[in-house]
């Protein structure tokens, strides 16, 4: 009795791979697939899913490499190998090469193939490969009639700032028109500034997805246009939007932007999700409108929603302009402090910036108050030497109390804070004097007190 033949495995070694597309799974299919022969096979289709596992994988080079050892190829395999390089950024001579390869073994392009090295050209800003390519999509494959390639076009055009190139795409594309490629339109327009064209367009469109409300809240938030923000709002609430957590996060932009920080909050308390860009938006969007007391304690809130959500660089940005806004030097110096010791983010210039910028229009506001000479010039000049000292400022500190002593030169308490500033910038000398004029003029400070009463 003749034994019934064994089922290939390919059948199932494919749907593993498009299942799983892990280094280990990868590996274990190549080595059942090399057992089998089906890697020698005349047709490509196991090799093909093996270098696309690879590539989901992480592995280019492996990819690269199978496909060398490939007897055959057919347009399928070329257009896997593209995609893997440009994919993991090797969309220079790596692509290029392999598309002329793909031309030079007699194989024409495919609307996949354009669609690929077009996403290539986007991402490099290349226009010229990318107005070659066009070219030549309409002549091999007719691109116009192919929405996802014009999708593409559009895309490279608006990428590289030719927004009328791709809206000429738009108009002359034949093939009808999906939502996708509207979006492209409409969030290219906006990206490039050309709000008008973008509120043309949402006008014309009577379905409206996620993403182009989201575009549509962006140019509304660059404009300060709130009539039509709020327009989209009621749209996206009847479209039932409103759980989508990246349009809620427009929304709180545009309120934000159209000076509506209250509206901005109940977008954001009614949140089902919030992510780190949620909390940095509404922190940002009380900086903007000097309201530092509420973003710190929002930025406390969002502490305690780790680990869920953790602050990043720009949380803490946000929160150092709020402190800037409000003049909360002593809650900016705190913050720069823990994004490093808590949360391991090294402070960037940008976040060192927002401290200094803080720190000379406190200093600017100490010279306006002073220059009068009014009664409240003791508590001035000991919140700021004491903001010098805290942030190791010798020059303004020396400065500030020089000035301290023209006012009145025999209040001890002025001697013991100005020997203290000299300590903490470790000018012992200068210090060791402060204490020395108190001693040499008989000067008595009062036990336990540390008021400073100026004349």
């Amino acid at each position: 009795m003749a034994r019934a033949p064994r089922p290939s495995p390919v059948p199932t070694l494919l749907r593993l791979l498009s299942s799983n597309p892990s280094l280990s799974a990868a590996a274990a299919a190549h080595a059942a697939l090399l057992k089998s022969s089906s890697l020698s096979s005349a047709v490509p289709v196991a090799a093909t899913a093996l270098l696309t596992a690879y590539a989901n994988a992480g592995l280019p080079g492996a990819a690269s490499r199978l496909f060398d050892e490939m007897p055959a190829r057919d347009a399928v395999a070329w257009n896997a190998l593209l995609a893997c390089l440009v994919r993991h950024a090797r969309a220079g001579a790596a692509a290029a090469a392999a598309f002329r390869g793909m031309a030079a073994s007699g194989l024409p392009p495919t609307p996949a193939t354009l669609c690929t090295m077009l996403k290539a050209c986007a991402a490099s800003r290349a226009a010229r490969p990318g107005r070659q390519l066009h070219a030549r999509g309409v002549v091999s494959c007719h691109a116009d009639a192919d929405v996802i390639v014009a999708t593409a076009l559009v895309d490279l055009y608006m990428s590289c700032g030719l927004v009328e190139d791709a809206m000429r795409v738009f108009v002359l594309t034949r093939c009808p028109k999906d939502a996708a490629l509207h979006n492209a339109v409409l969030s290219g327009c906006v990206e490039n500034g050309w709000f008008s064209h973008a509120f043309s367009m949402l006008r014309q469109r009577t379905e409206l997805n996620g993403i182009s409300l989201t575009s549509a809240l962006t140019a509304c938030a660059a404009t300060a246009n709130l009539a039509y923000g709020m327009q989209v709002h009621c749209k996206a609430l009847r479209g039932e939007f409103d759980s989508d957590t990246i349009l809620c996060n427009a929304l709180i932009d545009m309120y934000a932007k159209c000076g509506r920080a209250t509206a901005a909050r109940i977008v954001f308390d009614r949140m089902a999700t919030r992510n780190v860009v949620s909390w940095s938006s509404m922190i940002d969007a009380y900086s903007c409108h000097g309201h530092g007391v509420d973003a710190l304690d929002l930025f406390k809130l969002m502490e305690k929603a780790a680990p869920m959500v953790l602050p990043n660089a720009i949380t803490f940005l946000v929160v150092l302009s709020a402190c800037g806004h409000s003049g909360l030097v002593d809650e900016a110096q705190s913050m720069l402090h823990l994004m490093k010791s808590k949360y391991g983010i090294d402070p960037q210039p940008e976040h060192y910036a927002c401290l200094i910028d803080m720190l000379g229009r406190t200093w600017d506001l100490y010279c306006s108050l002073t220059a009068s000479r009014n009664k409240s010039s003791s508590a001035i000049f000991v919140a700021m030497l004491n903001t010098c000292r805290a942030n190791m400022d010798a020059a303004r500190g020396k400065t500030v109390a020089v000035r301290m002593l023209e006012v009145d030169p025999r209040n001890p308490g002025i001697h013991v804070l100005i020997s203290n500033f000299h300590a903490a910038m470790r000018q012992w000398s200068e210090s060791n004097e402060s204490r020395r004029i108190i001693v040499d003029t008989g000067l008595r400070k009062e036990a336990a007190s540390s008021h400073v009463c100026f004349g």
